[in-house]
Formats: structure tokens, C-alpha cells, sequence
């Protein structure tokens, strides 16, 4: 979708939902349908051959609880508590007194809670294959007279590489000859092309535009910007330990009581029917059905307001967050630049200065001079076609218009070109020129994107912290921070110290979402407590991220972590009311008030009502960020 209230377009939908159909164990998926037809059979009165014993009832736990008593039985012999174990306990005692549909229902619940869990994407090699094909598998290099073509490999540091326009540049390194203008984006963050010329540095990974460039490598393979990318993204997804299941921490307390207070039931009368009763009632179904239902619930209520959640534990782990970690360009920014003052000198209208430069710049594939055409089109200027138009590499244009010589670049092509102008701050400056004199400095910046402001606004609001982390230039970050109410900022970080950064954040104890867009943020996303990446990012950034924004919209981040909250609450809810009914079931079963079936009666009875407490999560409709809160 493109914004609040809108459906998700079409392609979207597609993509994350094939995905996730292709992610579904069609074994789990099988077995899960088998056991819900074997229990709503039984429930309608098909008992044969015994209703004591109904075949169709044994049949339907023994293909169900197989993968269930194989992970308890694994548990068991960990020692620890879980989801599994609490079932497989109920299952047992629900079918030792009779009631088979209970036990089917409880299997079939358990088999859904498994498939939700092993869609869980396998995100690492995917995103470690996408990284590595970024780059050229054979390069350019020139040896002696002659340029040859080889494997990037079989590149060592000192050779020389040459990158013709559009090319990706594949080793770090230093302009020796050429100039040109590269896209650093990917590996810096800087939203904005970079004049490149003899003595420049280049990162592995950036984008050659327009004039061909030899580079002689220093930091090659693992040790250039991109390598060392990819192995932070290695370390990072496989440090990372798993986030533990809420409803296998809340079962296990579950268990605990249930298994203390049947055992003392036992000593106490020597009733097996009491224990048994025990039993059924303290059960955790509540929670263990309750709480893949909210999760689902509240993944699908997200993905109707312009986002994707990976899986029930990353919103889990969202929906415990403090702090949310922005990336600058193509985040909070769009990543394009944008006209934002036309400063002339005396004796030209502003209008005049910019119809001027963007008739020069009319024939430019440069993203600043295309910016400059884009706004004289919207303000209504007519573009007189340029004449002799020449482009100068890392200076900038020269043109006639309307038999004028205009001259738009740096202040090297343009003579008299101040080096700083009132009120620039971080916008970057186009000067000026008209036969030979300087005339004025046309503005550009990267613009905030619509949602931005009020996003962290509304984060604010409900008590998150908000930080900046980019590789952006110190006063263009804290410029857009400051337009904006970003708490805090980082500026002028590569990838690796963006991974420190987040590293020393969760060491003070915070609770991180990273929000980030492009290659240089994939370490980053891997590494937070939860990664969130920016729909119209980079394939390695949704890779490496837990959550995405679909839509771009940053009043989606905001719906998602409100979802993630209440869907906490609502699990929260679901354990503290059983804890509650098992406490006074166990009770009156102890006491010979409760037979088994009327403790499977509670059991089921009060199991449904917290599932459809979690049921209020499933969407009915879309909602706006207003309704939402």
C-alpha cells in the first residue's frame, strides 16, 4: 500500500505471500488438517468402533502427538519445561478419562503453533548469496598497455582496476586516473552521488555513474567495505541467540503446578480420579493455544496496515522494545534530492537562475542536475533547449542558453563561487555561472519523507526512545534530526561501526528496533533486538530484517509496535487468567468437587474463552493510525 487505509498492492501481497506458502512444512500442514477432521468427526458422534475407544480418535493422536511426544521426549531429557510437554500432559489425561475430542482439539492446536513457529524464515544464506552477487564476478585490469579481464579473486591489492560508467566497483581503493561521480550509498548511507577524481577513495560495492575511472586496489576480497559486510552479517545472524517462546516460559509455570498439586492430591486422598482431575483442569491450553493465536492474529492485523512480520517471536521480541534505531537516507529520507532555495546575486530574479541552470542541466544524468530540471518544471518555467552541452566530471555542466554561457557545478567550474552560503547547513550547493561570472547557488537536500515527523512524534508519545545511526555527514544528520525530534544521533558511520553502535546500545540494557534501508544497514537489522527494513530497501536489507514496512510508511512502524504491545498484553492477560482458574479448579478437583469431566469442561471452557480473547487481535477492517491508538 502506499499509505494508511489503502490496500497492499498486488505485487506485495504476491511476493510475501508465496513466500511464506512455499515456507509451510506440507507434512506439518497435513497432519495439522488430519487431527481438525478427526476431532470435529468425533465431536459429531463418529465413536466406531466403541465410543470408549473410537479408532478414528486414536488414529488422529498417534499421527498428531508423534512430532509432539518426540520434542517432549527431548525436552524431558534437557530438562526443561515447554509448550510440548504441557500439551502432551493434557492430551494424556483428557484421553485416559474419555474425552477424545478435547484431545484432538488440543493436538490440533499444538500442530499449528509448530507450523507458525517453522515460519521462521533461514534468512542467513539468502542474504549472504545476495551480497556476493552484487559485485562483478570478473573485473577489468589493466597490466602493462593492456587491459584484461579476470576473476574479482584472483585480484591482489596494488593491481589496477578499471570501472567504466554504471559499473560497480569491486575492491576498495584509490582513483589513480578519471573522474566521476559514484553512488556510495549502499556502503556509507550518504544519500547524495560523490565527485570522485585522482586521489579519491572508493568502497567495494559503490556504483560507478558516469565517466570511466582506474582504481588501484588496496583491501580486496574479506578485508575490502563489502567483504567485511558480508562477514558482519555472518557473525551477527549466527550470534544471535533465538528468541525464547513466551508460551513455552508461561507453560512451564503451568506445569509446575499442575504436577505439584496433582501429586499432592495423590498423597493426600489416594484418589487417582481427583489427580487425574487435577490434571485436565490446570492445564495450559489457554496460553499454548492462545498465544500463536494472538501472534497470528496480530501479524495478520499488521500486514492489513502495510507491514510483514517474519514470525511470532520477533513480535514478541517488538513488542518489548525501548528504543528504536533510525537510519537516515532512504528512512527517514527519501534518498532524493530535492531543490530547496535558489540563492542569485544581484541583478537576476531567482526564476531567471534557475531557468538558466536547468536548461543546462537538461541534457545531465546527474541526480543533482536532474533535481534542479524536475523543480524548474514545477514551478512553470519554460527549458530553452541547451546548446554545446558538455559534461565535465566532478566539475559539473557547461551549456548555451538562450545565447547564454551557463556553467552549473562546483566552484572549481564555476569562478567567484562562494565556498559557503547563508543558510546552507547540510543542503549541498549547485553554483552558478553566466558568461564567466558567478550568478547564484541553487540548493538541494535529501527530503523527509511525509510520515516521518509524525511517526516520531507518536513514538515519543508512547514512551520510546528514538536514535540515529548513519553514515551521513554530521551536520546533514543532526539537521534532519533536528527537523524531526530524533533524540539522539550517530553520524559518519560504516557499516561496522553502525554494528558497534548497536552492540553498545544493547550493553546499556536497551531494547533495540533498527529501522534501515540499504546494504550498509543489513549488519545492523541482523544484529538489534528486532530489524525492521523499509519495503523500498534493498533486497539484503528485507533479507536480513525480521520485520518490513511494505508500504515505506512510517505510520506503519508505529501500528506494528502498538500491535506488538497489545498482543503482549493480551497473552499477559490469557496466563494470568489461567493461573487463576487452575488455581481454584485444582482446588475443588482436590477436594472431590470436580470430576474429570467436568474439569475437562472448565478446561475447554475457560481455554476458549482466552482464545477468543486473543481472537480480538484478527482483523475486521483497516484502520488508521488514529483508531488504531
Amino acid at each position: 500500500m502506499s499509505g494508511i487505509g489503502q490496500p497492499l498492492a498486488r505485487p506485495a501481497q504476491e511476493k510475501f505471500g508465496a513466500s511464506l506458502w512455499r515456507k509451510v512444512d506440507r507434512g506439518d500442514l497435513t497432519r495439522a488438517s488430519l487431527v481438525g477432521a478427526c476431532a470435529a468427526a468425533v465431536a459429531l458422534g463418529v465413536t466406531w468402533p466403541s465410543p470408549r475407544v473410537p479408532l478414528l480418535a486414536v488414529a488422529g493422536l498417534i499421527v498428531g502427538c508423534w512430532p509432539i511426544l518426540v520434542e517432549a521426549f527431548e525436552d524431558v531429557r534437557q530438562r526443561r519445561m515447554s509448550m510440548e510437554l504441557s500439551m502432551l500432559i493434557a492430551i494424556a489425561a483428557a484421553a485416559a478419562i474419555g474425552e477424545w475430542a478435547t484431545a484432538l482439539v488440543i493436538t490440533a492446536f499444538v500442530l499449528a503453533a509448530e507450523i507458525l513457529e517453522d515460519l521462521s524464515m533461514d534468512r542467513g544464506r539468502d542474504a549472504l548469496t545476495d551480497l556476493m552477487t552484487f559485485l562483478p564476478e570478473t573485473v577489468q585490469v589493466r597490466e602493462g598497455g593492456e587491459v584484461v579481464a579476470i576473476a574479482l579473486a584472483e585480484v591482489s591489492p596494488g593491481q589496477v582496476i578499471v570501472v567504466g560508467p554504471g559499473g560497480r566497483v569491486p575492491v576498495d581503493g584509490v582513483v589513480i586516473s578519471g573522474r566521476s561521480t559514484a553512488d556510495q550509498s549502499r556502503i556509507t548511507g550518504e544519500s547524495l552521488p560523490v565527485d570522485i577524481a585522482p586521489g579519491s577513495e572508493v568502497f567495494a560495492g559503490s556504483i560507478n555513474q558516469v565517466g570511466a575511472v582506474e582504481v588501484r586496489a588496496e583491501r580486496v576480497g574479506t578485508e575490502s567495505s563489502y567483504g567485511r559486510i558480508v562477514e558482519a552479517v555472518r557473525l551477527a545472524q549466527s550470534s544471535q541467540p533465538p528468541v525464547q517462546r513466551l508460551a513455552d516460559r508461561l507453560a512451564a509455570w503451568l506445569i509446575y503446578l499442575a504436577l505439584a498439586g496433582a501429586a499432592i492430591t495423590y498423597l493426600i486422598t489416594r484418589d487417582l480420579t481427583s489427580t487425574i482431575a487435577v490434571v485436565v483442569v490446570a492445564g495450559a491450553c489457554g496460553i499454548v493455544a492462545g498465544t500463536p493465536l494472538a501472534a497470528l492474529a496480530a501479524i495478520a492485523r499488521i500486514a492489513r496496515t502495510g507491514a510483514f512480520v517474519k514470525d511470532g517471536a520477533h513480535l514478541e521480541a517488538l513488542s518489548a522494545v525501548d528504543t528504536v534505531v533510525f537510519d537516515k537516507t532512504g528512512t527517514l529520507t527519501t534518498g532524493s534530492p530535492a531543490v530547496v532555495d535558489v540563492c542569485s546575486t544581484r541583478g537576476i530574479a531567482p526564476q531567471e537562475l534557475l531557468r538558466l541552470a536547468a536548461g543546462a542541466e537538461a541534457y545531465s544524468e546527474h541526480p543533482l542536475g536532474q533535481a534542479v530540471v524536475a523543480h524548474a518544471r514545477e514551478e512553470g518555467l519554460p527549458i530553452e533547449p541547451a546548446k554545446d552541452f558538455e559534461y565535465q566530471p566532478g566539475l559539473g555542466v557547461v551549456a548555451v542558453v538562450d545565447g547564454k554561457r551557463v556553467a552549473a557545478g562546483n566552484p572549481t567550474l564555476v569562478p567567484g563561487a562562494p565556498e559557503q552560503i547563508a543558510g546552507q547547513g547540510a543542503a549541498t550547493p549547485v553554483h552558478v555561472g553566466i558568461n564567466g561570472e558567478y550568478a547564484g547557488t541553487i540548493l538541494l537536500a535529501d527530503t523527509l519523507r511525509e510520515s516521518a515527523k509524525s511517526a516520531v512524534a507518536e513514538l515519543h508519545r508512547r514512551g520510546l526512545r528514538t536514535l540515529m545511526i548513519t553514515g551521513d555527514s554530521e551536520p546533514s544528520a543532526r539537521a534532519v534530526a533536528a527537523r524531526l525530534g530524533i533524540d539522539d544521533v550517530r553520524a559518519g558511520l560504516l557499516p561496522d561501526q553502525k554494528l558497534t553502535a548497536i552492540d553498545a546500545e544493547r550493553a546499556a540494557g536497551h531494547r533495540l528496533a533498527m529501522v534501515g534501508d540499504g546494504i550498509n544497514d543489513a549488519p545492523a537489522l541482523a544484529r538489534a533486538d528486532v530489524g525492521i527494513a523499509m519495503g523500498s530497501g534493498t533486497d539484503i536489507a528485507q533479507d536480513s530484517a525480521d520485520v518490513i514496512l511494505i508500504s515505506s510508511d512510517l505510520h506503519d512502524l508505529v501500528l506494528t509496535i502498538h500491535t506488538a504491545r497489545r498482543a503482549r498484553k493480551i497473552v499477559m492477560f490469557n496466563f494470568i487468567g489461567t493461573i487463576a482458574v487452575d488455581l481454584v479448579g485444582m482446588t475443588l478437583a482436590s477436594l472431590g468437587f470436580l470430576s474429570p469431566v467436568l474439569a475437562a469442561f472448565i478446561h475447554v471452557g475457560s481455554e476458549t474463552a482466552f482464545v477468543l480473547n486473543s481472537a480480538r487481535l484478527i482483523p475486521a477492517g483497516r484502520r488508521s493510525l488514529n483508531r488504531a491508538t
